[in-house]
This record gives C-alpha cells, structure tokens and sequence, in this order.
C-alpha cells in the first residue's frame, strides 16, 4: 500500500540561499568552488543517493527524511527548481539513512524502516516496513549511520550510551546486518561513537572515524580515523582512547597493546562525522582514493576547534598526509555552520550537509 506526496514542498532558490550564507568565508585549495546545492533542509545529517538520481537525507533532531527532485536530479522536470519533500515525520533521530536496490533504509534509533521501490512510485510515498527492531533504544548516541557492503548487508554503529562507561556487548561497537535472515556479526568492538565510515575502493576494508570521550581536558583524547583489519578487532573504548590514553576509571589492568591504535589522531573534540573515499578523477589525481572527513566541531571546549572538511591522503592503507580542505564555518569562537556528511556526486563533485545552516552544500573543482 503507498500514500500520496505529503505536502511539505519547498522550493529551492539558489540565489537567495547563497546570497544568505557567508560563502565567501569559505577556504579551498586552489580551483576549487563551493555553492549551496539544497537549501531548506532543516538539521540535514547523512544523505544517500538513488539509483535514478533522488537525493535523500536524514535528520537528527527533526525526526524527519527527506527527499530532494528537481534541478537536475530525478523525480521531476530539470528545468524545475529543486524541491525538499518530507518523506516522513515523527521518527526518532533519524539521522542514519542508505539506499540500496531501488529502496530507502532509515534508522529510527531502535529499528530499520524499509520504503520500497521509493523512485520508482515516486511521487507517491511507501508506507514503511519494519525489517529490523532489535536495537537499542537509547537515545545518548542513539543515532545511527547507515551503509551497505559489497555484500548487501547492512553496516550499522552501536554507540555507546554514555560518555564513558562500560555498557556490555551491546553497545560500543560496529556491526553488520544481513537482512536476509536478521543476523548479525560484530565487526569492530571498542568503538564509542562512529558517526562516519566508508569502504576501501581497493582493498574493501572498513575506515570509520570515532568520537572521543568527554571531560578529560581541552586536548585529550583525540578523536579518531580507525582501519578494520579483520573482523572482531578492539580499538580501545572504555579501557583506551586513540590509542595511547589509558583511560582513568576503566583502564585499569589493561595496556595498550591490547587494542587496535588509530590510522589518524585527529585532535581532540572535533567531532568526525561522516566521511567518504574519493573514487572520482574529476578532482586532481592526488585526492583519488583519498578520504574526506567532515568535522562538526566542539561543543564542550573551552577555544572551539573543528567545523571543516579534512583530507587524508592514502599509499594503500598508508597515511601520507592529512590536511585542511574546507574550512571557515568557524569565524574566531563563533561557528555559523557544523558539516555532518560527505558524499560523492557521480560527476565527482562532493555534497556536504550542514546541520546548523540546514543546507547542503556543492564542491566541485573548475581547475586552476
């Protein structure tokens, strides 16, 4: 059964929504350009793209989803302004979303909905299936990020219900779904909140970033950018942070060599999102491969630092460099946007969504 369009239609204005936003405080390297591509989605965290060019993003605190057509994306005319469609309201933080052959995924802190065929009855609207409800229901970190594998299953976070506490096998840890029998596996334990991850474009291996515990000081723990090496690996959390920082109250008995060390410290508090691997040649041929990181930036420091777009250049599994490539959101101590996600556009630019401003933005390179 399907419901009409819900009629939370935006339309979007590009003019108006770059002419608003201090775009011009914005650094980039060298013959790189960014301009707002949606305006008008309130809280936009993780976006996913479908197979015929629909945009979907997620929100935490809205409790909505969101799909965008038009403008040269799918659903409507190219020649209409782009339009922001609330595909459902009333969820829980649903912040983590996927798309995966022909249907949407949302998660709903303690469940996965499921819209099927969503582009293809496009613009009526599916009702949603529950394909899985044996999460968590916690709210602190109950938020989820959501990507499939090569394999068709179904990756999924499991934060950790605190800021540090030991809350058992349930929590703390990345798992993978296989939703043709609702069974899953632990990939990586120790891991408090990951927010972001991706797959190798070459080898498959899974590289997640990870928030860093809270109340231990301006500079310690680092937040990190973590590497799977096999599944069932330890990076740490409550026992170690980022991979040398013992923790006061749980790292008692335990040593670090018990526990997979960072790929990349990060510095402390930046709060890494979401984060994606470069597998275009539209920008030039050192960022291939490469990965972007978004920062959302501190909330409990006492100078703010984050609220940037970094790039970490690889050599196979090796951390060449890891440098600035977008930043100017924060001006001095006051920060008029918070990057959440990356992703990739099939002409190689990236979006990146921004949860503050509630605007996604376009970075595409027009060379030197």
């Amino acid at each position: 059964m399907t419901r009409f369009l819900l009629i939370f239609v935006l339309t979007y204005s590009s003019a108006l929504a770059a002419s608003d936003l201090p775009l011009d405080t914005i650094t980039l390297p060298d013959g790189f350009k960014i301009e707002v591509f949606v305006d008008d989605i309130e809280n936009a965290r993780q976006m996913a793209l479908g197979d015929e060019g629909m945009l979907f993003v997620g929100s935490r605190r809205t409790g909505k989803v969101y799909g965008v057509t038009g403008g040269g994306l799918a659903g409507v005319d190219s020649r209409m302004a782009k339009q922001v469609t609330v595909i459902d309201s009333g969820l829980t933080m649903p912040s983590g979303i996927a798309f995966y052959k022909g249907d949407l995924y949302v998660a709903d802190i303690s469940k996965i909905l499921k819209y099927e065929a969503i582009e293809k009855n496009w613009p009526r609207i599916p009702e949603p299936t529950v394909v899985f409800d044996e999460l968590p229901d916690d709210v602190h970190h109950g938020w989820k990020y959501l990507k499939f594998d090569s394999q068709g299953h179904l990756i999924i976070p499991i934060g950790a219900p605190c800021n540090i506490c030991d809350a058992g096998e349930r929590y703390s840890k990345i798992m993978s779904l296989d939703l043709t029998n609702n069974t899953t596996t632990d990939l990586a334990l120790g891991v408090r909140n990951s927010v972001g991850f991706d797959f190798h474009p070459v080898t498959g291996q899974l590289w997640f970033t990870d928030n860093g515990r809270d109340h231990m000081g301006d500079d310690i723990p680092d937040c990190e950018l973590n590497q799977l090496s096999k599944p069932g690996q330890h990076f740490g959390y409550p026992f170690y942070h980022a991979g040398d920082v013992k923790d006061p109250e749980f790292g008692k008995g335990r040593e670090a060599s018990e526990f997979v060390a960072p790929k990349v410290k990060l510095g402390a508090h930046v709060a890494p999102l979401g984060m994606t691997f470069y597998r275009s040649e539209h920008f030039p041929k050192q960022y291939q491969h490469s990965i972007f990181i978004a920062e959302h930036g501190s909330w409990n420091r006492s100078s703010k630092v984050g609220y940037r777009v970094r790039n970490v250049v690889l050599e196979g599994d090796k951390v060449v460099s890891v440098d600035e490539f977008a930043s100017g959101w924060l001006q001095g101590e006051e920060a008029w946007g918070r990057p959440a996600d990356i992703m990739q556009m099939p002409d190689g630019a990236l979006l990146v969504s921004d949860d503050a401003a509630g605007v996604i933005y376009r970075i595409f390179y027009q060379g030197k």
